[in-house]
């Protein structure tokens, strides 16, 4: 019945505690500007501008907030995720070759460019699918939820499901993507406008730009809600105050208040003129493969504390497995992160 946070600062500390927290809040907010990117680039193929993205963000904040109950906001946002699906759609309508698509499992050490650009993405690929956010809302969401020793059992199938769900989305929307390389779209700056959506109109009809426009709104609005709740548990949790959704915003105003203040400070960076979007949604995610580590191991420790897990601690094949995610991580991260100070010192070549 504790989140995460306030686990590792009741078992570890306040240091360690607070700078949890503050790694989180840093990775959030970055984060939860590539998410506002999202949106944006979403609604500018129905030729809406940033003010509109930023309203839309902001109301479904407000909106999931003024219920004041879990489930309620549970609701909402599993019933905006199963429009994830879109991306799958897409996929579907821009006809790709099956040969291809099959070809594309070859895995081959390196595909063309530099070497940095390949560590980029990596680091930025596994920045998006396991972030320190994640950590923090699901163990935190869990107390929220009431969850107790006997739902465990069904809480790995909603993991295992939405895990599966979530790589057969993300798959539909590299396929669909992948459709833009055979006609010139490498060079398209996905950022700038319309970017992708607007692409894919030329190429395959506006049905999948209008599909993969929603889609992107969508996986754009259930980030945000979800990176908000994960600051505001964590706000709440190291400050020592309520944080829930059960709880009224008097009775809980820390949690309200981070929850939509994170969310207020990033939707006012995709207003600045100029602002470098694309190169913020990299490094968002590269910034989380960089951070992760720290939780990571927390996490680790806290399963292996037998005073705190009893029968549910760790097995050894279990901490094998979680200390090879940990060290690939890592060690992904690092590489990175030499490779570009390396660049930048002119020690080593592009």
């Amino acid at each position: 019945h504790r989140g995460y946070g306030e686990l590792v600062l009741q078992r570890y500390g306040r240091v360690w505690g607070w700078f949890g927290a503050g790694d989180l809040t840093l990775t959030n907010l970055v984060t939860l500007v590539a998410e506002f990117v999202s949106i944006r680039v979403g609604l500018a193929y129905f030729h809406l501008g940033s003010g509109v993205a930023v309203a839309l963000g902001l109301a479904l904040v407000a909106f999931t907030l003024s219920g004041g109950r879990y489930w309620r906001w549970e609701r909402i946002v599993l019933g905006m995720a199963l429009f994830n699906g879109l991306f799958l759609v897409a996929a579907i309508l821009v006809k790709p070759h099956v040969g291809a698509i099959a070809g594309s499992f070859d895995f081959s050490p390196f595909p063309g460019g530099s070497f940095n650009t390949l560590l980029l993405l990596l680091a930025s690929t596994i920045g998006a699918t396991v972030t320190p956010w994640m950590i923090f809302f699901q163990q935190s969401a869990s107390a929220d939820k009431g969850m107790t020793p006997r739902d465990i059992k069904h809480g790995r199938y909603d993991t295992a499901a939405g895990a599966v769900l979530a790589a057969i989305f993300g798959v539909g929307a590299l396929i669909a993507g992948a459709a833009l390389l055979t006609h010139n779209g490498s060079g398209i700056q996905g950022f700038a406008g319309a970017g992708f959506p607007e692409a894919f109109k030329h190429i395959a009809g506006s049905a999948v730009g209008t599909v993969f426009a929603l889609g992107l709104i969508e996986a754009g609005a259930v980030a945000i809600l979800t990176i908000s709740a994960s600051t505001a548990y964590a706000a709440g949790e190291c400050v020592g105050v309520s944080h829930s959704f059960n709880s009224s915003p008097r009775n809980a105003g820390v949690f309200y208040a981070a929850n939509a203040g994170i969310a207020l400070l990033a939707a006012t960076v995709i207003l600045v003129p100029g602002a470098p979007l694309l190169s913020i949604a990299l490094n968002a995610n590269v910034l989380a493969t960089v951070l992760l580590p720290v939780s990571l191991v927390f996490m680790l420790m806290l399963a292996n504390d037998k005073g705190l897990m009893g029968a549910w601690a760790n097995k050894r094949s279990t901490n094998a497995v979680g200390i090879t995610v940990i060290a690939f991580v890592g060690l992904c991260g690092a590489a990175y992160g030499i490779d570009s100070f390396l660049q930048t010192i002119h020690l080593i070549g592009s």
